[in-house]
């Protein structure tokens, strides 16, 4: 039995709306007047799954308000779409087009929609957006300032390096208001803090990027942050197993906790070492002490309880 699903396609001024398998499609404003005609439009189909992809940033007020109007909506990957387009011999490329190989990609994945991150979230995950791009930008002038040999401008690196160190002081106290205003974050952070090799940034990140932290299980939250091995095999042939996708910032996140756990949390340094002693390259043995912290701090939410070595 055929399933209804919708494609929405979005951009700065308009949405490019799908329907599957009807083949019905139309356009709104992008805009409050848009969201709410759109909302009524899509509540009388009742579809199965509202797919929308990933834009820069442009989807999170659509999936939000169709999310608010009780909607199945699910924010896919622009790259699964590309590759699906490819996979049904969608060569041409236009918004509309883009909205019906959105529809017809939730017809054949059928992916679960989940609980988007509430506003508070959100927020959280600019605020730490913004701080990664100040950390990023002071990194940048440093490398600079060890290449300049000219005073004057050196002298002006110096002031911008000493400007964004306090625009980061600025945006660390933002985001501890944020984090230990809030009795539901300070408790969770404290827990995650409480594994030797996660500090109050990786904490933090986890909270705004990774949501679902401690309601779902191993392998899918390992999915999530791009951290679940693929294998490559054909016939007699073994290739090696690989990860990505998922979320790269939690990843990232996720590497450098376990960077610091393998000099710090004694659990994770053993287990590194056993992998090595093992033969397991040092970066195959850098992945799964990640992958394990990830696992370890996922049951540590759903539990409820903190880091025991034991």
């Amino acid at each position: 039995m055929d399933i209804i699903t919708v494609g929405i396609d979005v951009s700065k001024e308009r949405l490019d709306v799908a329907v599957h398998p009807s083949g019905e499609a139309f356009v709104v404003e992008r805009n409050v007047a848009g969201l709410e005609r759109l909302a009524v439009r899509l509540r009388e189909l009742t579809p199965d799954i509202v797919a929308l992809e990933a834009t820069g940033g442009f989807e999170t007020i659509a999936a939000a308000a169709l999310a608010a109007a009780e909607l199945p909506v699910v924010v896919v990957n622009p790259a699964q779409i590309r590759a699906f387009a490819k996979a049904i011999g969608q060569r041409a490329k236009t918004d509309p087009i883009d909205a019906a190989v959105i529809a017809r990609f939730a017809a054949a994945t059928r992916p679960e929609p989940r609980p988007l991150p509430d506003e508070a979230t959100r927020l959280l995950a600019d605020l730490m957006a913004r701080r990664r791009q100040i950390v990023e930008m002071m990194a940048a002038e440093r490398q600079r300032e060890r290449r300049v040999t000219v005073v004057r401008l050196r002298k002006s690196i110096a002031r911008l390096i000493k400007a964004l160190q306090k625009e980061l002081n600025s945006l660390d106290a933002d985001i501890d208001d944020t984090v230990r205003g809030s009795p539901a974050w300070r408790d969770k952070e404290d827990l995650l803090a409480s594994v030797p090799g996660i500090g109050p940034v990786i904490a933090r990140t986890l909270l705004a990027e990774l949501p679902e932290l401690g309601r779902l299980g191993r392998r899918q939250i390992a999915a999530l942050a791009g951290l679940a091995p693929f294998t490559r095999q054909s016939g007699q042939w073994r290739g090696r197993s690989f990860i990505g996708g998922g979320r790269t910032v939690v990843r990232t996140a996720l590497f450098l906790g376990a960077m610091v756990a393998m000099r710090h949390n004694p659990v994770l340094k053993a287990f590194f070492t056993r992998l090595v002693t093992a033969g397991k390259p040092k970066m195959v043995a850098l992945i799964a002490v990640a992958r394990k912290l990830l696992t370890t701090l996922n049951a540590i939410l759903r539990d409820n309880r903190p880091w025991q070595s034991a």
